[in-house]
């Protein structure tokens, strides 16, 4: 491919960093949107928030941002993964990394694979649902203060009534637990600020993130499958 966008390493590291952080902000937005139904009100919260994202005309151009910057993401991700196997014999680079990296920087390609899996199964349960194809619940809308709302809660709590789902999608959360873990640091990393000072509180950060975040996202799920949430 051409130089530029995705000619040099350096290229692909300074758009990888450039995307995850769009993505990194992105997961902040979705989590605390869905965070709504921890206020246990039937989902009262959550449906009016939910159906702000999905009328506004600003959020709207967005997803269509997301969405290419998510495929640049998984793009130059794997252009950087199959360029680094092909610069350095495999045996010296797996006992090079084993000394000074962890097994989830060496696995982000897996983990992101598996994310992306994931987030397929997760734009089939809702994305194709509340766009596409209609919501599997009946009514499939409810009304607050004389304004009818989709009723997204009722899906959601359609969805993980199965064991399976509820399984797949903290399973999911632990792999982005994993590839944020290295991904956060990385990203600001690639971007200049690997200064001393900065370090230890990116490292900080990235650490918290990366455990609030999916466990947040797991414990979604969890709680609608268990009753916790009604």
């Amino acid at each position: 491919m051409a130089k530029g966008l995705f000619g040099s390493s350096l290229m692909k590291k300074f758009w990888m960093a450039l995307t995850g952080i769009f993505l990194i902000t992105f997961l902040v937005v979705h989590c605390l949107i869905n965070a709504m139904i921890f206020f246990d009100d039937g989902g009262m919260t959550f449906n009016k928030w939910a159906h702000f994202m999905g009328t506004n005309l600003i959020i709207r151009t967005m997803e269509i941002v997301l969405f290419l910057g998510l495929i640049l993401h998984i793009v130059d991700g794997l252009m950087l993964y199959f360029q680094n196997r092909r610069a350095r014999p495999v045996k010296y680079a797996y006992e090079k990394a084993s000394a000074s990296s962890t097994w989830y920087s060496r696995s982000m390609a897996l983990l992101g694979t598996l994310i992306l899996l994931f987030l397929i199964l997760h734009l089939y349960h809702f994305w194709l649902k509340t766009r596409i194809t209609g919501l599997t619940v009946e009514p499939s809308h409810i009304f607050f203060d004389g304004h009818r709302y989709e009723d997204l809660f009722s899906e959601m709590k359609f969805v993980f009534k199965h064991l399976w789902v509820v399984i797949v999608y903290v399973l999911g959360c632990i792999s982005l637990f994993w590839h944020l873990l290295h991904g956060f640091r990385s990203a600001f990393q690639s971007l200049g600020f690997n200064y001393t000072k900065y370090k230890s509180t990116i490292a900080f950060m990235g650490d918290a993130f990366s455990v609030i975040i999916p466990s947040i996202f797991a414990a979604m799920p969890v709680a609608l499958y268990t009753g916790w949430i009604q």
